[in-house]
């Protein structure tokens, strides 16, 4: 796992990167092949999605974050190429192009989104 997504107990580590453009979504899926890639599919409006996102805060690293409200046409893309049913908020972590593992609103917590980096285990639709 590199750097930028270890999990971590220091928060201010943790920074949300705006995902707003196919290429930008592109470069993710690329990098899969090589590490698994975390995306956050975040709704800043709604208190569950507020709470997946304090969760995600402990982690520490870079997290690709998808505004669902502001950038849908990319949200539903995501959904539709890894095959995930859309739902917000969200996370899914990318393997080898492909989302390995899923999970939204109360089950998004930094424990399971840390051992799913860690272990890969299959994706919870």
């Amino acid at each position: 796992m590199s750097d930028s997504t270890r999990p971590t107990t220091d928060a201010s580590h943790t920074a949300f990167v705006p995902v707003a453009e196919a290429a930008a979504m592109d470069a993710l899926f690329s990098r899969s092949v090589h590490e698994p890639v975390l995306v956050f599919k975040h709704d800043p409006w709604c208190i569950i999605s507020v709470v997946a996102h304090r969760e995600l805060s402990q982690l520490g690293g870079e997290i690709p974050t998808v505004d669902v409200a502001g950038a849908r046409e990319l949200s539903l893309g995501l959904a539709e190429r890894t095959g995930v049913r859309h739902e917000s908020p969200q996370v899914l972590i990318l393997r080898d192009g492909e989302a390995v593992w899923s999970a939204s609103h109360g089950a998004i917590t930094a424990a399971a989104v840390a051992r799913a980096l860690e272990t890969g285990s299959p994706t919870d639709r």
